[in-house]
């Protein structure tokens, strides 16, 4: 295997993780062969602002931002103090944190479908929690899904079943190891878009469906129409509507894909962000839905410690007072332009795509089994520029015009790279070993 010099520890380390950690890392998207592997960096010893520097002291703009939980900037000094403060004062005590009530006002406040609130530690399990309550709150047993909802038994117990377009799984090259067989038909997806398809489902699973739940964006608009239809087939089924916003919330509004598209579910699932990348998340939802969670066992000692509950209430006061909305969209239409003039500029074959929270780079190669290749090459020669990117840019706010500028040069220099190959041999530049997505998602 190829290894760069510039990533020689981060390989080292990597080779080390092998003997140590099954699976090497804890996240599928932290593992090398997401990137450039061999290329890429893996290890990082400091990050600040929109910058870290890897365990080989190479210094990169950062497009990933902790897989979207950095949402402020690495270290953000207002948000790192409180925690510093609160730290102080006890990072977890035995009776309970009047922070927890001051939170969940603040939520209530700011996301349109929150009228109650519960706490967790990740996007995952907070999932896992709302297809609880969802399923105590209806008596019913099956959750209908489009998009990503973690690691879970009741979601990846899907991938029994196949998927309602394809006939594959609907986890591509995720076998559900370890999750009981019995559950296999409790969850069940349909495909991005298709309501003909959800409505098949909720007819064939008539009476049964606590949930829909999904995404509701991800880094492109969902067509005019989708989501309220959605919302409507779940009132007449008496489903109960989830939102899972880990992802695209915060970042298009501090209330989320639903204020910005103006279609409110019944519960929310919130995470990542929220407290700039201390640990934290949360389901919130109307009355009706949540109360009953009262009645059920939902319980952990670390789901209200009080470094998440300070991080997140800095984090969601300093979003509002510095204007998130507004400076998402000029950062990410600005990072747009900036590419879309690289890409003209070298002639590759590609476009900039994506809505402005989550754009990303598109090769339009006439020989479909060359995209492997030749998005690896990008990523490969981005990483030699020190530009930290999979494909796709997520930024903080902390990222700047530099940033954006330094950015557009590195890929107009990528695409000429890219361009050489397509006329040439993609082989002979190509050094890393080829990027793999980790998992096929139902959400784009």
């Amino acid at each position: 295997m190829y290894v760069d010099p510039r990533a020689e520890k981060s390989m080292d380390l990597y080779d080390r993780a092998a003997e140590l950690i099954p699976g090497r890392v804890q996240l599928i998207s932290r593992r090398a062969s997401r990137f450039a592997s061999g290329v890429s960096p893996v290890y990082a010893a400091s990050a600040k602002g929109s910058h870290f520097i890897d365990v080989d002291g190479n210094e990169y703009v950062d497009w990933a931002n902790a897989v979207g939980a950095v949402i402020l900037g690495h270290a953000d000094d207002v948000v790192d103090s409180a925690v510093k403060e609160q730290i102080d004062r006890g990072s977890i005590y035995t009776l309970n944190s009047p922070q927890e009530i001051e939170l969940a006002e603040l939520l209530v406040s700011t996301i349109p479908s929150a009228e109650m609130v519960r706490y967790t530690k990740g996007g995952g399990e907070a999932c896992a929690v709302a297809a609880r309550i969802a399923r105590g709150a209806t008596g019913r047993d099956v959750i209908l899904f489009s998009g990503y909802h973690g690691w879970h038994d009741w979601y990846q117990s899907a991938n029994y079943l196949a998927d309602p377009t394809t006939g594959e799984n609907p986890f591509s090259g995720i076998e559900p190891i370890g999750v009981p067989r019995s559950l296999a038909g409790t969850a069940i997806p349909f495909p991005e878009n298709d309501l003909e398809c959800l409505k098949r489902l909720l007819k064939e699973n008539e009476g049964r469906v606590a949930a829909i739940m999904m995404e509701p964006m991800r880094s492109e608009l969902p067509p005019e129409g989708y989501l309220a239809s959605v919302k409507e087939l779940a009132s007449e089924n008496g489903s109960v509507l989830i939102y899972d916003e880990v992802t695209c919330g915060f970042r298009i509004a501090v209330g989320g894909a639903q204020e910005y598209l103006g279609v409110v579910p019944d519960m929310t699932v919130i995470a990542k962000c929220m407290s700039n990348g201390y640990p934290m998340g949360a389901v919130v939802g109307s009355r009706e839905v949540m109360e009953p969670a009262g009645r059920m066992f939902v319980s952990s000692s670390y789901w209200s410690d009080n470094v998440g509950l300070a991080a997140s209430i800095t984090t969601i006061n300093e979003l509002l007072r510095r204007d998130s909305k507004k400076g998402f969209e000029e950062i990410g239409e600005k990072l747009k332009a900036a590419l879309g003039e690289a890409i003209d500029a070298a002639g590759v074959p590609a476009r900039c795509t994506g809505f402005y929270t989550h754009p990303h780079i598109d090769f339009d190669v006439p020989d479909e089994s060359l995209q492997p290749k030749v998005k690896t090459l990008f990523v490969q020669e981005m990483a030699r520029r020190g530009i930290h990117t999979d494909g796709g840019f997520k930024a903080s706010l902390a990222n700047d015009d530099e940033d954006i500028r330094v950015t557009a040069e590195a890929a107009s220099e990528s695409f000429r790279v890219v361009m050489q190959g397509l006329e040439g041999s993609l082989d002979e530049l190509l050094k890393a070993d080829l990027t793999q997505e980790p998992f096929r998602r139902l959400v784009r």
